[in-house]
């Protein structure tokens, strides 16, 4: 299927995550930081990449999706966050970061699935 770029400093959501979507035939390869996913993502080039807005810094997730887009990456992002309920503030893809979509987390899987299908679907569109 396809191979995706999963990228969380938290090891239960990178276990979970990665169940999910193995069990879909889907390859994820994992980093656990910005820098790490940051080469994962220029090395291996995924259909799909799902980032963490809050890893090492508060904003890491942000300013890594700006650094993809900066160097040509444009691979979709799917962005996982928990900002809505920490801080109650909303935002919408595209408003403040180049991302395709965010989804709240804890997400259920059936949600991860969803979210994943329908952007690698938009992937497969335009190429």
């Amino acid at each position: 299927m396809a191979l995706i770029a999963l990228i969380d400093d938290d090891p239960d959501i990178i276990e979970a995550s990665t169940l999910v979507l193995e069990s879909k035939g889907h390859e994820i390869i994992v980093a656990s930081n910005p820098d790490d996913g940051f080469t994962i993502v220029v090395d291996n080039k995924p259909d799909l990449i799902i980032l963490d807005v809050m890893m090492d810094e508060p904003d890491d997730g942000f300013f890594l999706a700006q650094k993809f887009r900066k160097h040509g990456v444009e691979t979709p992002i799917l962005m996982y966050t928990s900002v809505t309920k920490t801080i109650g503030f909303e935002y919408g893809a595209g408003e403040m970061v180049p991302v395709d979509d965010f989804v709240e987390k804890p997400i259920s899987p059936d949600m991860l699935v969803e979210k994943v299908e329908l952007l690698l679907s938009k992937e497969v569109r335009s190429n």
